[in-house]
């Protein structure tokens, strides 16, 4: 398993949503609750090594592949610190776990930032585009369907 195999994050790997949070639970939608196989709180995981990194929040795997998905507000401050934890989480998953890193899905894209309140980014916004250009537009719903 690719999460054993990664120090950072061996023994966080926990069964269904288990690992996510009660309160963000109810933002993540799938029509297949047994696709769900697991997550990972990669912040706490990663917590002592990087304490002063900005740290993503989840990896959940579903239908076997690997989504990387961060819960956060979403206004117009939070871009270039989500921009920070998305540079954080591509150089880890390049150098600390290239296992984990294969499992991203082929389709659809692997990160998601999920907006744990109303999404405060104006459409055509500089920030907006900022975003879209990473592809990391915050939404308000995960949804695997």
């Amino acid at each position: 398993m690719a999460v054993e195999q990664t120090p950072d994050v061996a023994g966080y790997f926990m069964e269904g949503l288990h690992s996510v949070k009660g309160e963000y639970r109810s933002k993540i939608i799938c029509k297949n609750p047994r696709a769900l196989t697991g997550s990972i709180n990669l912040d706490e995981a990663t917590k002592s090594a990087y304490p002063d990194a900005n740290r993503w929040d989840y990896a959940i795997e579903y239908d076997n592949e690997t989504y990387f998905v961060e819960f956060h507000p979403a206004d117009t401050g939070n871009v270039s610190e989500m921009t920070e934890k998305l540079k954080w989480l591509k150089a880890w998953l390049h150098i600390k776990a290239p296992l984990i890193k294969e499992l991203k899905p082929k389709s659809h894209p692997a990160f998601y930032w999920i907006a744990t309140g109303r999404v405060k980014i104006l459409k055509g916004s500089s920030e907006s585009r900022q975003l879209s250009k990473i592809g990391l537009l915050p939404q308000k719903m995960m949804n695997f369907d």
